[in-house]
């Protein structure tokens, strides 16, 4: 009975063993194999490496770049080999805040990331950016080819050239050399973080200062711009006078969108909307929210996980109701459109709770016609 029983133990310890390292050679099978397609796919895409002060601001408004398929935040120009945050914070290391933006050459093109560089800093000032002062956060081109060398100085005599600052351009271009990727928490810190880095970025200065500078000058040059779809003209979006407004809308969208009001939830026209399209202001026409990030809250009003276009969705704090929210309205049209909590869905765990009064929507297949064709991709 006892040498049953042995072999009985070492009979099911032996297939358990053998379980145990199936399953991990398994595991570590499947682990080589994703980094391996990671690597294959990474390895199809170009690179490009720029610094403009905090890294998660850099990295926050490369990656709505449509062609971007991944940005690194991390940190490079220095001597330290493999360094810490800490360290490249204390301004010993010679390192800068930098990203490694890797980009599909067939859909953006070196010189409309450069155009998209220079329109998100300040390149006239070498000793920081913004309310982030010190060598760690200098604005500074790193070029990996003599190509992207010969386009960043074209492109940066040409902004020279546009008199669009009236101090020298600072910004260094020089050799890249080795680049050393940031901190986990620092990767995607403005989806992981979002209050706190929205309440950080607008802290800094950065989007005031940009906002002066470009919403009254324009970048002359092809090399300067950004094609059209990458960024929609702007001019068309504009608030028209109160007259306007209340022959063009019903009093309901009045009330929302000029009163502040709200609609009844359950009885509104995009509650239950599931075609595809994207919803854009009533007043201006300007892009704020796609049916690809709307989803079921329950609530009785549209409810959206993202803006389409986050530049367009201002957050103002409303203390109304004895309670304090967030509201957010529309930059061009100023329109009320509902307020924004932190209980949705991931990946962002935001639910734009937006009223349909505020919202026009246009199905995907009139997209081109209407003039909002850059969106088809989204479909």
């Amino acid at each position: 009975m006892k040498t049953r029983m042995m072999m009985f133990l070492m009979i099911f310890t032996a297939v358990f063993i053998f379980g145990c390292l199936s399953f991990a050679e398994k595991q570590e099978t499947k682990e080589v194999t994703m980094k391996t397609d990671t690597k294959s796919h990474m390895e199809k895409l170009d690179v490009a490496t720029f610094a403009g002060g905090c890294f998660w601001c850099t990295e926050s408004d490369f990656e709505q770049v449509k062609g971007v398929k991944d940005v690194v935040s991390g940190y490079t120009g220095g001597h330290k080999t493999d360094p810490t945050y800490s360290e490249v914070s204390g301004g010993t290391t010679g390192h800068t805040e930098a990203i490694q933006v890797y980009y599909d050459p067939g859909m953006v093109t070196y010189n409309e990331l450069l155009a998209v560089f220079w329109r998100h800093i300040n390149p006239t000032d070498p000793g920081g950016q913004f309310a982030d002062r010190g060598s760690q956060y200098r604005p500074e081109i790193f070029y990996h080819n003599d190509n992207q060398k010969e386009e960043a100085m074209a492109s940066k005599k040409a902004l020279e050239a546009s008199m669009v600052f009236d101090k020298p351009i600072a910004t260094a271009i020089t050799k890249f050399e080795k680049f050393y990727p940031a901190e986990d928490y620092h990767q995607d810190y403005y989806k992981k973080n979002s209050y706190r880095y929205k309440y950080y970025r607008w802290g800094s200065g950065r989007d005031a200062f940009l906002e002066k500078t470009w919403g009254k000058k324009a970048m002359e040059g092809k090399t300067m711009e950004i094609k059209e779809k990458n960024a929609m003209e702007t001019a068309s979006w504009s608030k028209p006078s109160d007259a306007e407004i209340k022959e063009k809308l019903t009093p309901m969208q009045y009330k929302v969108t000029r009163e502040n009001g709200t609609e009844r939830p359950f009885n509104n026209e995009y509650w239950d909307n599931k075609h595809q399209g994207i919803y854009v202001d009533i007043v201006s026409g300007e892009p704020l929210f796609s049916s690809t990030d709307k989803f079921v809250s329950g609530t009785g009003w549209p409810s959206f996980t993202k803006p389409l276009e986050s530049e367009h969705v201002i957050e103002v704090t409303d203390k109304t109701l004895f309670m304090v929210r967030t509201e957010v309205r529309s930059r061009y049209g100023d329109s009320h459109l509902g307020h924004l909590f932190d209980d949705g869905p991931k990946p962002t765990g935001l639910r734009y709770c937006i009223n349909s009064a505020a919202l026009r929507f246009i199905p995907k297949e009139n997209l081109e016609a209407e003039g909002y064709g850059r969106y088809l991709d989204l479909f």
